[in-house]
């Protein structure tokens, strides 16, 4: 659980750990970082399978990733360890089978109210059916298949910045400035 002497920790879990889930790690950790959180937020991946452990990301994932300046190098796949349950205080879940592998391996209720699907926090997508809340596999697909993949984790970090901001007590940046506007003011 979170304290103020550690950071909020959150995975982002999918199959195999080379697509989706480290460009969610990727995404929310650069998000969390110009919102200038990023030291009190970590955020890391798994895959839910060890098919891939060991392996670098997908050279699409890297590729989408290094459009924008995020850096992929370092990411090496690993599966998911039972122990996170209680070390996460968010478990994002990319897709509706990796939300229901999560759930169903939880050990107790607090845990598996810990696992989200990524695209809840998406308010396009948040007040859809589970089913359309899932991210797709692009692995057997193209450059256009990466690029979705993209557009729905952009989607969804705007969210969970903001549901961290206020699980952890923190106002945004403008209204932290507006607060201390008042306060000057008063």
């Amino acid at each position: 659980m979170n304290s103020s002497s550690s950071p909020y920790r959150i995975i982002a879990v999918c199959t195999g750990n080379i697509c989706r889930s480290p460009m969610a790690e990727m995404m929310l950790g650069a998000a969390f970082q110009a919102e200038g959180m990023g030291s009190d937020v970590t955020v890391d991946s798994a895959g839910t399978t060890g098919y891939e452990a060991g392996q670098p990301i997908d050279p699409h994932a890297a590729r989408r990733l290094a459009e924008t300046h995020l850096s992929s190098e370092h990411h090496v796949a690993r599966a998911w360890q039972a122990g996170w349950f209680r070390e996460r205080d968010l478990i994002l879940a990319l897709d509706v089978d990796h939300y229901a592998w999560l759930r169903d391996a939880a050990p107790d209720a607090h845990t598996m109210n810990k696992v989200r699907m990524l695209r809840s926090f998406d308010l396009a997508a948040a007040g859809s059916d589970l089913l359309d809340q899932g991210i797709e596999d692009p692995w057997y697909g193209g450059h256009a298949d990466f690029n979705a993949v993209w557009e729905q984790i952009r989607g969804a970090v705007p969210g969970v910045v903001a549901h961290v901001r206020m699980v952890l007590g923190q106002a945004a940046p403008r209204q932290q400035l507006m607060q201390q506007q008042v306060r000057s003011i008063s």
